[in-house]
């Protein structure tokens, strides 16, 4: 007996192979899409890693394997490896994986696998570092980038000397933050930059920054041409023959009862150091001075020498006087020289931090040495 195939069940038929029609038209069209937005992605990230080279920094992978489908496109790097021309550096990462949404290919999202291995070129590693969290992020072009940002949780480095290690430093969390704030990359950019540290001990800096750190910094760099690819030295020279300067617009450390706020502008001089002054306001002074030794920077600053040198002369035995009186009452002559405040309630000094040719003095007193910026 032939069975009546009855209108309303012909048009659910209809229907049902429509809708199975449009469901492998959608799925063909977006994977389509996939593969055409994830070109896109592909061609922006090898175009970074060209920037990245051009500036002195040449990256490759053990093993590179695409994926990601089918709403990003990602590239996976094992066995990494980078080498820096200024400074010589080799550096050799697990593994790093980059990713961008297919509908915005201009934004790269990475996140690094530890441990990192860091080697002057052709050497022995000499220090080694591993987080919990290692990401990045990149916004814009090649041709025209916008912004950057680092951040770490509980980062620590190591140094290596031999067959020991020693914590270099370690930190709770990390973030460095990059963007250009005005003016273009092709034009006279200025860049911003975030420094943020929470809890960061760093023995490997100085023996006074072992117990935690809590730390903001935000700087502006007016002075750049371009941001063309090229290594940073480069760009520091360019900054100096242009009479650019860095802008220290804020920064605040905090070290158990030692609290300093400070804020200036610097320039570098022919040579590559650093001149200038920052304002700061410092709550424990006395406890910083004593963390940096500085009664012992005092008694044997090259000032001290001279004076010591002509005082002995005089009379044998009134040059080390000197340098102990000296040594003894710095807190009380400081805390004279400067104005003073309060600073968040506490008690607090006034006194300007000078950069004179990469010597750092508080005041009066030498406190440290910056490295030349190219």
């Amino acid at each position: 007996m032939e069975m009546t195939v009855t209108p309303s069940a012909r048009r659910r038929k209809r229907r049902y192979i429509s809708l199975v029609i449009l469901v492998v038209a959608l799925f063909g069209g977006w994977s389509w899409f996939w593969y055409y937005a994830a070109g896109q992605a592909h061609t922006v990230f090898e175009a970074w890693r060209a920037r990245e080279a051009k500036s002195g920094r040449a990256y490759a992978c053990g093993t590179e394997s695409v994926g990601g489908y089918p709403f990003r496109m990602e590239v996976a790097c094992d066995q990494a490896s980078a080498v820096f021309q200024a400074p010589p550096l080799e550096l050799k990462l697990s593994r790093i994986l980059v990713a961008a949404q297919i509908y915005q290919p201009t934004l790269l999202i990475s996140e690094f696998d530890g441990p990192l291995s860091i080697a002057d070129a052709g050497k022995p590693p000499t220090l080694a570092a591993n987080w919990s969290l290692g990401q990045a992020s990149v916004r814009g072009t090649p041709a025209s980038p916008e912004r950057i940002s680092l951040v770490f949780d509980d980062p620590v480095v190591e140094r290596i000397d031999g067959g020991n290690s020693a914590t270099w430093m370690r930190a709770k969390h990390l973030e460095l933050h990059g963007r250009i704030a005005e003016g273009s990359a092709a034009d006279k950019p200025v860049i911003e930059t975030v420094l943020r540290l929470q809890q960061a001990s760093i023995p490997g800096f100085h023996p006074a920054a072992v117990q935690p750190i809590d730390a903001e910094m935000t700087a502006v760099i007016r002075g750049l041409n371009d941001f063309a690819p090229k290594p940073w030295p480069v760009r520091f020279r360019e900054i100096q023959q242009a009479n650019g300067r860095i802008d220290i617009t804020q920064v605040r450390i905090e070290q158990g009862d030692i609290l300093a706020l400070g804020n200036g502008a610097l320039s570098i001089n022919p040579d590559g150091h650093l001149e200038g002054q920052l304002q700061v306001t410092i709550a424990g002074l006395e406890t910083f001075l004593n963390k940096i030794g500085a009664q012992r920077m005092v008694e044997t600053s090259p000032a001290m020498d001279r004076l010591a040198g002509a005082l002995d002369r005089l009379s044998p035995g009134l040059g080390n006087l000197a340098r102990q009186q000296a040594g003894a009452n710095i807190s009380a002559g400081i805390n004279f020289l400067g104005q003073q405040t309060t600073l968040e309630g506490k008690s607090a000094v006034a006194l300007p931090l000078r950069f004179n040719d990469g010597a750092v003095f508080l005041g009066p007193i030498p406190i440290g040495k910056t490295p030349a910026l190219f």
